[in-house]
């Protein structure tokens, strides 16, 4: 199952100049029950890739790797383990984007935000086992 935005599936020509990720929600069916997961995503990592001797720098100062950026949403399915374990065991996971942000800042605040709408410390129904490492669903 792809990601979908606004009714629609979510293409890499879709993602809006400047935009570092998104707030999403993934529900699916198991063992009968609805369970839900609020989080968050980076459209692209940043991967460090050592250069060939060829390409080394003479300057010892200088850094021996070059950054590499590519897309990582594609093939996620949460940092939750119930989730995990259901993507792998062939469960349906629904992935909806609910807001698109432009820096690291917005992107918490809007993860946070959702949490707290969604209320999803207080029910069984969602996954969230914590809000920033600050508020936990046991205590």
């Amino acid at each position: 199952m792809s990601w979908v935005y606004n009714g629609i599936q979510f293409t890499d020509d879709m993602i809006p100049e400047g935009a570092v990720g998104f707030v999403y929600e993934m529900t699916a069916i198991i063992k009968g029950k609805t369970y839900g997961y609020i989080g968050k995503k980076n459209f692209y990592s940043n991967t460090k890739k050592n250069l060939s001797k060829k390409n080394l720098p003479t300057d010892k100062r200088k850094k021996k790797y070059v950054r590499v950026s590519k897309a990582s949403y594609h093939n996620y399915y949460s940092s939750n383990e119930v989730l995990k374990q259901a993507h792998k065991d062939g469960i349906r996971i629904s992935r909806r984007i609910l807001k698109i942000c432009f820096s690291k800042t917005e992107l918490t605040y809007q993860e946070v935000k959702h949490q707290f709408q969604y209320a999803v410390l207080e029910s069984d129904q969602w996954l969230n086992a914590n809000i920033l490492g600050r508020f936990y669903k046991q205590k």
